[in-house]
């Protein structure tokens, strides 16, 4: 494959990703301010590594199953991307 496809892919997925926060930032601006209870969770990947922080139990068993498959896709990858190279 070539070298380019990957680039523009990449740069792609950075721009979805910057519309999908705006959205997100937009949408949660506009509800109405209740008082409820926020509820929040994270992961930093270094590479296949998570790194997993969050606030209640629930949301962080979320983000390490999503982390997880993450994980496992970013491995897959790396197999099938040598193999295809060798």
């Amino acid at each position: 494959m070539d070298p380019a496809v990957f680039y523009v892919f990449g740069i792609t997925l950075v721009f979805v990703g910057i519309i999908i926060i705006i959205i997100a930032i937009i949408t949660a601006s506009t509800r109405g301010t209740g008082k409820g209870k926020v509820k929040a969770a994270g992961v930093i990947m270094i590479g296949p590594i998570p790194i997993i922080f969050g606030t209640d139990k629930k949301s962080v068993q979320t983000v390490l199953a999503l982390a997880l498959a993450l994980t496992i896709a970013a491995v897959i990858a790396m197999v099938v991307y040598y193999w295809v190279l060798r």
